[in-house]
Order: C-alpha cells, then structure tokens, then sequence
C-alpha cells in the first residue's frame, strides 16, 4: 500500500470539498482497502465518510429509501426489506460473508470493483485497470467471466448480488455533487465496457452515492435472489436470478428478472420478462422464456456452460415463487 493522506470528512460539504482526481471515499473499506494493498487503486487522498447522514431506511408512497452508508447485514434483516422486498433481503444474505456484510455499506457494495484476476494482478494486462494494455482474460482463464456484454477490451463480470436485485425492481441510485443532488435508473447507471471498460459507471468526478430508492411495487413481495456458486459461503456468483413475480390464480400477469453472474454489468431480460407476461407459470412456459437470456451470449473457453446454467437458473427461481 502506497502512502496517502487520510482525512475524516463530517459534513457531505466537507467530504464533497474533498474530492476530485487523486480523491477516494472509505466507508466499509471491504473493496477500496484490497485493492490498495494490491496497488491496483493508489489514490493519493482518502476520505472517511463514516460519520456523514447518510442512513435510515423508510418507506412511502413512492417507495423504499436507504442510506448509502446502512450496512448490508442491517439492510438484510431489515422488516421492511424482508416482508416488502425479500429478493433484496435475499441477495445481501447470499453476498460476501457475514463478516464483511458487517462492514460493508450500501453505496460501497453497488461501485465495488471487478473481481477478476488478472485485473488485481499487477503484473497483468488489464484494459480495466490500466486502458489499452489489452484482457488477458479473452485468451487465458476465463471460467468466472461474462457471457453477456461483453467486448474484445473487457470480460469482466459485475460483483455485485445487490445490483441485480435492484436493477431487477428498477430501483435507482441518488448522487449528490456541489451543484445539487441527481437520480439515475441503476440499469442506466451501470455501463458497458465497449473500447472503454475503465469506465463503469455513470458516477461523475466529485459525486458522492447518497442513497438508494427502490419504487413501490407491492407485489414485490413474492420474489427471490437465487445464487449458484461453487461454494455455499463466501463466494462469487457462476449464475445468479433476482425474480419477482405478480401471479393472479396460476397466471403470471407481470414480472420483473435480472441475472448476474453472467453479464458485465447486472443484466435486466426484458424479452423473457415479455415472453412470461400474460402466461401461465408451467415448467415448459418457463424454460421457453429462459432461452431468449441467451440469444445474444458469447461464451469464452472455459464458461460455456454457463449459456445453459443461466437458462436452468431462471427456470428455478422463477418456478420456486409458484406456491
């Protein structure tokens, strides 16, 4: 770890005074303080958030609201959250261990970083870490990387479980600079890699993420995150399905769907989504609707398999909600 200047920022004022190139947050620290001791993010200023208002967890007519700075294992077994939003609940709980989800804040877990080898290996090309070097990955190991959105500069999948639960319930993200405050669709806050997979998200220099407002959708209370990993704590997603679900009798009259673990950013599936609405919840219906995830993949080496694990990982989470 490089040295760096270090300061308590106790007012949003003062913390956003404080940024800029060279300028990081710290809340939880579980993402910033690995990769600094890795040299992979050298800032040369960081700022501890820690004591700003940024918490608190309501609700109203528009939706669910949570401070950036609430902490994820809060979030989880928040009553709110666990009979309105359970798929949320859900995703925090199959995140990390509980150890870091003790730690780790809202806000920090939605800008976490690849978890991709090569990019937190140094001595590695990564167009992510460092522009125009090149992806190691397209060519070497490639077992835990996307399938969807992906591009010849960048692999990568997105870390988040969260994400994909929020983007499933198309919550948004509010941000907040010295000109004023700004609300952006998680879907849309996310982006591509393309020629610029250093780039991403939609956060500008000097913004700071102050909360999360997840729209009121009462029917999100039948939905799920299911995860598939190589282990059952403590690891990365090979697949994920955030799901929710507005069943009438034995009719599926809405549904909202998203996947992770295969997408370089969390992946929202319209056409499946259009493709249950109006249908019945039958297996057949449902593993017909699975197959549009994939239409556009592009599988690497070493995750083909994941092409038809998303698929039975839709089918799964989605049939699940039935009772």
């Amino acid at each position: 770890m490089r040295a760096h200047d270090f300061t308590i920022a106790r007012t949003v004022g003062e913390a956003l005074s404080r940024s800029g190139d060279g300028s990081a947050y710290l809340a939880g620290g579980t993402t910033l303080v690995d990769l600094m001791k890795l040299d992979v993010m050298t800032p040369q200023r960081v700022v501890d958030i820690n004591r700003l208002p940024m918490r608190g967890v309501h609700r109203d007519r528009r939706g669910l609201h949570i401070g950036a700075l609430e902490r994820m294992s809060d979030i989880a077994g928040y009553p709110l959250v666990k009979a309105g939003y359970p798929v949320i609940a859900e995703a925090l709980l199959a995140s990390a261990s509980g150890q870091l989800r003790n730690m780790a804040s809202i806000g920090g877990n939605l800008l976490q970083r690849s978890r991709c080898g090569y990019f937190r290996d140094t001595a590695t090309p990564c167009n992510k870490r460092e522009p125009g070097t090149g992806c190691s990955a397209l060519n070497g190991e490639n077992r835990m990387h996307a399938i969807l959105g992906t591009s010849n500069s960048c692999v990568s999948t997105h870390p988040s479980d969260l994400a994909v639960a929020l983007v499933a319930l198309d919550a948004a993200v509010q941000l907040r600079d010295r000109s004023g405050v700004r609300t952006v669709r998680l879907a849309d806050f996310y982006r591509l890699p393309g020629t610029t997979p250093h780039l991403e998200h939609d956060l500008r220099p000097g913004e700071l993420v102050t909360g999360v407002m997840v729209p009121r959708l009462d029917w999100a209370r039948r939905s799920t995150y299911l995860k598939i990993r190589d282990r059952t704590s403590y690891e990365f997603a090979l697949t994920s399905a955030a799901v929710a679900v507005n069943l009438s009798g034995r009719t599926i009259r809405d549904v909202r769907l998203a996947v992770g673990g295969v997408g370089t950013r969390p992946w929202r599936l319209p056409a499946v989504e259009d493709a249950l609405r109006n249908r019945p919840l039958r297996q057949d219906v449902v593993e017909a609707a699975a197959a549009r995830a994939v239409a556009d993949a592009r599988p690497l080496a070493h995750n083909r398999f994941k092409v038809s694990l998303v698929q039975r990982t839709i089918v799964r989470a989605v049939m699940s909600l039935k009772g």
